[in-house]
């Protein structure tokens, strides 16, 4: 709990509906495919995350440790491995992804999904367990 008394995130969350979409980028923009997903940390001290991604048809990846410094906020970009523990996700592919924080945090998603010349972006807050 904050000074306040008040919750400031969870130490769990689910995020389920990841799927990489199209890598190319829209012709004359900057816009490119990509899934991004950011932990704020609005407490003093660093939060010690782990994430797991899991999939349809092989074992999770799990204990993919993240560093997020006191009353910041880290991106993640799941098409770049250096972003998530080396890890390379093939696009089109489904997958689901868990955190466990050390102290509350709160995590958003994102999907920028340029399959199509009307680009979509779709953000959501990522599911908060206990």
């Amino acid at each position: 709990m904050s000074k306040q008394g008040a919750k400031q995130g969870a130490k769990n969350w689910y995020i389920v509906d990841g799927y990489l979409p199209y890598a190319g980028k829209v012709e004359g923009e900057p816009f490119e495919g990509h899934e991004a997903v950011m932990i704020l940390n609005c407490h003093d001290e660093v939060a010690e995350v782990f994430m797991d991604i899991y999939y349809e048809d092989r074992e999770p990846d799990e204990q993919i440790p993240i560093v997020v410094a006191g009353k910041r906020v880290k991106c993640l970009r799941m098409d770049r491995p250096d972003d998530i523990g080396g890890i390379r996700l093939d696009r089109q592919l489904q997958y689901s992804l868990r955190f466990r924080s050390n102290i509350e945090v709160v995590i958003q998603y994102g999907r920028m999904d340029i399959a199509q010349p009307n680009l979509a972006y779709i953000g959501m807050m990522g599911y908060a367990g206990i």
